[in-house]
């Protein structure tokens, strides 16, 4: 099937600061894709110019096989947002809200099969400023799924909610794929990204810096492994350092980090030291890159 979400050299500026410069990448239909950098990066806008919120100074975008720019109407008939912040009235209720939207669109869901899906039956009739955090987020999603979407856009769907709501919303996005949309979402939270997704983008200061599956990430990376030693009897630092791969070696006594790029060469040379000093290994753990250790790595690339 043909890519759900095509960008070509994406640029946009705000008063001479560029917030994307050059951005390319593609969502496939009916992966989880995350758009992943920090605050400030272009996330937001990148996602504004996707659903049409804002011209790109340059670029090309489709969407749903449309050229989003030539064709925003078609566009936003397929796709549905839940942008970081929803604004409604605060005496609107969900029911009310949703009738509203379905309005907007020439087909859609009907409003108790929302409520039902996203768990809000029992606030349908309440006025939406008596809603939790979660349950505005649920409103939120129910809202972008009330035209039947084959795309949904979410906007760091999970910022300021507790760990509950958090857990209940990933629950939510992997159904969506489940059902069969495709899901391009941004965020900030590592550890979001490495349980979600299928493949993500990370962006910094406007420009995508890798792009992969979080595995393919970590594995083309650079990033070393971790290292933790606990022995019985302290070994020299010095022994440590000249082991193959070893730096950064820190701590004291019988308790050592290090990092090594060779972590099998590493630990056989380790155990050969250990075995001539007569010294008792209590604890090794070896901790390999994530997914945060590559975004940190290649974000500082960036500012260099």
């Amino acid at each position: 099937m043909p890519a759900h979400v095509v960008v070509r050299d994406l640029c946009k500026s705000y008063g001479g600061v560029a917030a994307v410069q050059g951005a390319s990448f593609s969502v496939e239909a009916g992966e989880i894709f995350g758009l992943l950098g920090p605050n400030g990066a272009g996330k937001t806008t990148t996602v504004e110019c996707l659903v049409g919120l804002r011209e790109p100074d340059s670029g090309t975008l489709e969407v749903c096989g449309f050229d989003a720019r030539r064709n925003p109407r078609e566009v936003k008939q397929r796709i549905g947002v839940a942008l970081q912040t929803t604004s409604l009235q605060d005496k609107i209720t969900p029911r009310e809200a949703l009738r509203l939207f379905r309005a907007f669109y020439r087909d859609g869901a009907e409003p108790q099969d929302l409520l039902e899906r996203f768990d809000l039956v029992a606030k349908a009739d309440a006025p939406v400023d008596t809603l939790s955090g979660g349950q505005r987020q649920r409103l939120a999603l129910a809202l972008a799924f009330v035209n039947r979407p084959e795309l949904v856009f979410l906007d760091e769907p999970t910022t300021g909610l507790d760990p509950q709501a958090r857990r209940e919303l990933h629950a939510a996005i992997l159904q969506m794929k489940r059902d069969g949309h495709t899901v391009l979402f941004t965020t900030h939270y590592l550890d979001e990204a490495e349980e979600l997704c299928d493949r993500v983008a990370i962006i910094d200061q406007g420009r995508i810096v890798a792009t992969g599956t979080p595995g393919e990430l970590i594995a083309r990376s650079h990033v070393r492994q971790s290292v933790t030693l606990t022995t019985a009897s302290p070994v020299p630092r010095d022994r440590i350092a000249a082991l193959p791969g070893v730096s950064d070696v820190t701590g004291d006594g019988a308790m050592l980090n290090f990092q090594t790029d060779q972590p099998t060469a590493t630990v056989a040379a380790l155990m050969r030291v250990l075995e001539e000093r007569h010294v008792e290994l209590l604890d090794l753990h070896v901790r390999k890159a994530s997914l945060e250790d590559v975004f940190l790595g290649l974000t500082r690339e960036s500012e260099k």
